[in-house]
Order: C-alpha cells, then structure tokens, then sequence
C-alpha cells in the first residue's frame, strides 16, 4: 500500500501572465513527494480534459532531455497553450490556444522529471542523483501517490506517453507499472498502453540511421546515400554520419565525396 505524502499539495491557477481572461480549461499544479523520507517533490502540471474526463483516458507526459521542463510538452508540443509567436514584440509574451491540443480528448499530467528539472527539487545532494532506472521507478511512485490524491481518474484508462528522451522512459514507466499491478501495489492502476513520439533509444544506433532516414525522406540522393555506406566510416556500428552531414537543414545541398589521402568522406556544399 502506498500512501499519499503528507507534504504533497496541489492548486487550481485560474489565471496565467499572458493569457487574457480566465483560462477556459482546468489547471491544476503541485507536488508529490517521492524517495526515501518523500525527499524528492516532483512537481506538475495537469490539464483536465476538456471533452468528458469521467470517461476520457489519463496520460502521464514525460519530456525529453533528461532535464525538459514538462512545460515544453505543454506550450510547444500537445497542449492546449501556444506561444503567440506572431506578436511578439521583446516585451512580456502572450499565449494562444491551441485547436489541436490534446487534452481535447484526454486528462494529461506534465511532470517535471527527474529532479533538478523545471520546479522539482530535493533538499540532498544524494537526491539528484539519477538513472534511467530511477527515473522510472520515481514516476511510477509520483503516478500512484497522485492518483491517491485524484481517486475519480482511476477508473480512467492510463497511458504512459514521452517524446525524444521521455520516449525512452515512457516505457520504462509502464513496465514498472505492470509490475507493480503483478505485485498487488495500491491502488491498481489501469495502464493500458504507452505512446512514444521521436524516441531516443541508443545514441550510436539512432546516429546511424541519419543517412537511411534522410534518403527515405528524399533530403539526400541515392547517389550520396551509396556513398555514404561506401566508407568504413559509415559502416556499422562506428557510423557517425551525423558528424558530417548538415541532416536537419534542408536548404543547403549536401554532397558526400571521398578523400583521396585517407578514404573518409568529406562534406561540399557546392
């Protein structure tokens, strides 16, 4: 049985800088206190859905990094806030709302994980320390002790959701779930699935599937994409094509040519 911490608390913000008027959906902040003696307070942003959050599904939002605030997640990726990019004039910004935001349809949690990310913080040294590991094991702890305190969301379907770095934790997340619905934890939680957006999973792996991607996407020819697996270099699992190929600017032309003195690629622009 897991109880809710004491120290965890939680407000309604009907208001926000930038915004004109109330917000027209329903914010709630706060923290949980995870770890030993709760010494970790993980702090949130939760969105109530704005379709039917009795029956809508809930889902825990992780972000990238390790170390992206889930404000991120809120204001630039799926939630229902948007910078209002447009008339920014140096001064203090101002947000829009976002049509395609998901807490249409859904009741979204975005944390601030692990600790030391946005507003979540611990009182030790020790508590900053971190692994993918332990990252999972403090949400899914944070996931429990929060649904403690918003018992009407367990009935809800539940899913583990991250993007980049946080896609790589999302499933983590919903193992150690599992695991703990297996093991009897309180109170069951009723996971049914993760969603992963542009997950990173192995550096070196990830790295070597530049190249293959960008001729998939027909941002490189298949001239260059046949010269680049020509070298040792871009072979196997010592590729590291990312080093030389100018991938996420797709208004320069990029040619890959060999060095006739040492066989390793080289990188034009003409």
């Amino acid at each position: 049985m897991i109880s809710a911490a004491a120290a965890s608390e939680s407000y309604v913000i009907e208001t926000l800088p930038g915004y004109p008027g109330l917000l027209p959906f329903k914010l709630e902040t706060g923290y949980i206190g995870v770890g030993e003696d709760e010494d970790l307070q993980l702090f949130y942003y939760f969105i109530e859905s704005e379709g039917d959050p009795d029956k809508d599904p809930l889902i825990l939002w992780m972000n990238g990094g390790p170390g992206c605030s889930g404000f991120t997640g809120l204001v630039y990726e799926i939630g229902p806030l948007n910078f209002n990019l447009s008339s920014y004039d140096g001064s203090l910004p101002s947000f829009i709302l976002n049509p395609y935001s998901w807490t249409k349809i859904a009741s979204i949690i975005f944390i601030d994980s692990p600790v030391g990310t946005g507003f979540s913080y611990t009182n030790s040294p020790e508590g900053y320390y971190r692994s993918d590991t332990k990252l999972s094991t403090d949400n899914h702890m944070f996931l429990r002790k929060w649904l403690l305190t918003h018992p009407s969301f367990l009935k809800n379907r539940l899913y583990m959701a991250g993007d980049s770095y946080g896609g790589k934790i999302a499933p983590m997340v919903a193992f150690e779930i599992a695991k703990g619905n297996e093991a009897g934890l309180q109170p069951w939680m009723n996971l049914k699935g993760y969603i992963i957006g542009n997950a990173f999973t192995d550096a070196d792996r990830d790295g070597n599937y530049i190249v293959a991607y960008a001729h998939r996407m027909a941002i490189i020819s298949d001239d260059y994409y046949e010269v680049a697996y020509t070298f040792p270099l871009f072979a196997g699992e010592d590729f590291k094509g990312y080093h030389c190929l100018f991938i996420f600017n797709l208004y320069v032309l990029v040619g890959v040519t060999p060095n006739a003195e040492n066989e390793q690629p080289t990188v034009s622009k003409d």
